[in-house]
Formats: C-alpha cells, sequence, structure tokens
C-alpha cells in the first residue's frame, strides 16, 4: 500500500509543503512544492504536524470523556493551555499508569489545511505528530537532534521540542525533563540520540556528564523514511462526505433510528455533566476543608488552591528557600525559553509578585509560537498580547506588527 506523507505547519498558509511518497516497497521518493504539484495515486495519505506545534499534557478523565474529542476534552485541559479552549484541537492518546495523556494542537490551522486539500481532491487522511514517528523503545528516550535543536520522544505516547544546545552542551529542556522524570521515578536508563543532518553528532561524554544519563548515538533519522506503521494517530481519519441524489430519501429511516439515539445521547450526557458538575462541588468542599485544617487562621477561602500557593510560598520564604514564582526560578525558565529571539529584540523585562512582562519588538509570528511553547512545557503559564492587548494561547498567539507583550507566572 502506497502512502503519501505531507508535513505542514499548522502556523503557515496551506500554499506549499515537504512532502513523501512511500511505496510498497518501502521506498521513499522525497519531494517539495505547490499543493496542487502532490501525488494523487496514494492508498493512504497522512499530515504530519511539526513537533513544537503539539502539547502534550496529563489529566484525569471520566472513561466515557476519553473516546471523545475536540471542544469536550479542550475544556478538561482548559487551564493548562491558558485561554479559549474553542481555539485548540484535542484528542486522547493513551494511559500512562493511572493518568490520560491528551494532545493539543491548533484547531484553525488544522481546519485550513484540510480545507486546502479537500480543494486538490484528497479528502481522506490522517494525522500524526511527528514526535511520535520517532523510534522509541522501553526504559530508553529517543532525541532526534539537528545540531542546534530537536525533539524528545518520552514513552509511548509523550514527547516534547527542546530549546537550542551545542555540541558541548545538551538543551536545558532536556535536563528539566529529565529532572522531572526523576522527582516521578522514571528516569530512563539511556538516551538514543538520532540525528536528522549529516555531521551533527555531539560530544556524548559531554553531554552524558552535563545530563547524568548515557547518550548512544543511533542511526540517522527523517519523517520521510520512517516506516507507515510509525506513529499514533492524533485523530481518525477525515473525509468529507459528497451529496449523492436521492441519499436522503433512501436515509430517511435510518434518520429516524439516529434521532432516537441522539436524543438518548443527549439524556445521558445531561446525566453525565451533573454528576460532573457534582464531582466538582464536592471536590471544592475537600479543597476548601484541606486548606482550613493546614491555614486554621484564614478569614474567608475564595481559591483554595492559589491561597494554599501562597501559603506555601510564604513558608519557603521564612525557610530561606526560594518559590517557583520568584524572580531567579522564573528567569531561568524564561531565558531557556527566549534563547531563540534575535540579539536586542526584546525590550523590556519586568517582574512584580510572581509575575514576570516581556515586551519584544516586531517579530515573527513562529518565532513567538514557540518561545510560548518552550516556556509552557518548562512548567510556566504564558498568556500573549498584541497592539490590542488580545490575550491568546500558545496555539493561537501572535501579533502582526508593534510590540508583543508576553505575561508570565508561575503554574
Amino acid at each position: 500500500m502506497s502512502l503519501l506523507r505531507i508535513r505542514c505547519s499548522l502556523f503557515e498558509p496551506p500554499q506549499e509543503c515537504r512532502w513523501a511518497l512511500i511505496g510498497a516497497d518501502r521506498q521513499s521518493a522525497p519531494g517539495e512544492g505547490r499543493l496542487a504539484e502532490l501525488p494523487r495515486n496514494a492508498e493512504r495519505v497522512q499530515l504530519v504536524i511539526p513537533a513544537a506545534e503539539v502539547v502534550i499534557t496529563r489529566t484525569h478523565l471520566p472513561p466515557a470523556a476519553k473516546r471523545r474529542a475536540g471542544a469536550v476534552l479542550a475544556y478538561a485541559v482548559e487551564e493548562e493551555t491558558l485561554g479559549q479552549p474553542e481555539a485548540n484541537q484535542v484528542s486522547w492518546l493513551g494511559s500512562i499508569g493511572d493518568a490520560d495523556v491528551l494532545a493539543v494542537w491548533d484547531r484553525a490551522g488544522l481546519k485550513r489545511w484540510m480545507d486546502a486539500l479537500n480543494g486538490i481532491g484528497i479528502d481522506k487522511f490522517e494525522v500524526h505528530w511527528e514526535t511520535l514517528l520517532l523510534p522509541w523503545a522501553a526504559g530508553e528516550w529517543s532525541l532526534a537532534w539537528n545540531g542546534r535543536e530537536g525533539f524528545v520522544r518520552s514513552n509511548e505516547f509523550e514527547g516534547a521540542a527542546t530549546d537550542c544546545g551545542d555540541q558541548e552542551s545538551p538543551p536545558m529542556s532536556l535536563k528539566l525533563m529529565l529532572d522531572e522524570a526523576k522527582t516521578r521515578i522514571a528516569l530512563p536508563g539511556s538516551i538514543a540520540l538520532y540525528t536528522t543532518v549529516s555531521d551533527c553528532a555531539p560530544n556524548l561524554q559531554a553531554w552524558e556528564r552535563d545530563l547524568g544519563v548515557p547518550v548512544r548515538l543511533a542511526a540517522h533519522w527523517d519523517w520521510r523514511t520512517a516506516p507507515p506503521e510509525a506513529g499514533v494517530s492524533l485523530t481518525q481519519e477525515h473525509r468529507r462526505w459528497r451529496a449523492i441524489p436521492g441519499l436522503l430519501a433512501r436515509l430517511r429511516p435510518a434518520a429516524w433510528i439516529v434521532a432516537g439515539a441522539l436524543a438518548i445521547h443527549a439524556l445521558a450526557l445531561i446525566v453525565n455533566w451533573t454528576l460532573l458538575v457534582n464531582e466538582q462541588r464536592e471536590l471544592r468542599q475537600k479543597m476548601e476543608a484541606r486548606f482550613r485544617a493546614a491555614v486554621p487562621d484564614a478569614v474567608a477561602v475564595v481559591d483554595p488552591v492559589l491561597q494554599m500557593r501562597r501559603k506555601l510560598a510564604e513558608v519557603r520564604h521564612a525557610a530561606g528557600k526560594s518559590d517557583t514564582s520568584d524572580f531567579l526560578p522564573m528567569i531561568e525558565k524564561v531565558s531557556a525559553g527566549v534563547k531563540e529571539l534575535p540579539a536586542g529584540n526584546l525590550r523590556i523585562v519586568s517582574f512584580e509578585s510572581g509575575r514576570m512582562t516581556l515586551e519584544l519588538g516586531a517579530i515573527d509570528e513562529g518565532v513567538v509560537r514557540r518561545a510560548v511553547s518552550r516556556m509552557v512545557q518548562a512548567g510556566l503559564k504564558v498568556s500573549v498580547g498584541g497592539g490590542k492587548g488580545v490575550q491568546a494561547t500558545p496555539a493561537s498567539a501572535g501579533a502582526k506588527g508593534g510590540a508583543v507583550v508576553l505575561t508570565v507566572t508561575a503554574s
């Protein structure tokens, strides 16, 4: 079975793309050009989203919600995505332990590509994330590296883009991911490094000393030549149905059956929503009770989570320890996130009460999105404002012309 693999950036207009046609003999024929020039004889089509344009998050979902996608799941990760849930496409990938793994990406960007492909006659395709095409083995992380930056796959469903590094120093984000894995007792036994360009292998001994984990040089890797069965589909196949004369008349009995099923489903949804509301109320009461037990002198409890975080910060400061909302821990993560920005583009940095504000000059929208994505993956919350002060999520942020203001807080 032949496979056409198309690499598409959701933040760029669907006009040109890179692609590869993989035949039944698994030989890959790469190409690049306008969408109208894509091969049309492939039996399967995959859209490949770049590593930096998908965010992976863990949460706990009710069993019935795992098979849903789109706006329903977007509300489950509303706090992590910082903005309007309707702006994000979210899908459930699987479970790791007792946690559910969700993938989040830009809904509007994917729709633009879907419409463009439908316009040239490609109406059936899968959506894949570049990171999950990378080979992976249990107990080992896989890192794709081009000599400056790359992305890492940490398990069957999870991974992230890295920030910049060099031949002697690994990316700071990779070290932070290993530190976080160490706290969960999930440190990998080794890291397999796959080069994506020629002669870009780093000093493995220097990296091992810095990371504290063995690093081995694996084979050269390219998304164009990844096996057809590689990866995990982010969505089901999309197909736009074409009208057939007389189809509605023939489907009228089935329509009544579907209407009845939808009525039952709507009733079940209302019951499920009521249960979730009750569960949320119970969780709120438990959080308030725990906060009052920990802080008996509290006058009022408005936001137990926020108030507990503030009390924890006060205790840490009293003990002479820094908090994640202090200047030094935040500036370290912010520095790693904005490392790619052009020199002199950062105009103003201000900090007050756990909130850091960065003012940038006129800058390419894609650079801003990558910086925001890296800071979010480092555990920060970021809101982006342009000339009109509009806030946006990492999946829909950016400003066209004028200054860009990033407001950063600890998660």
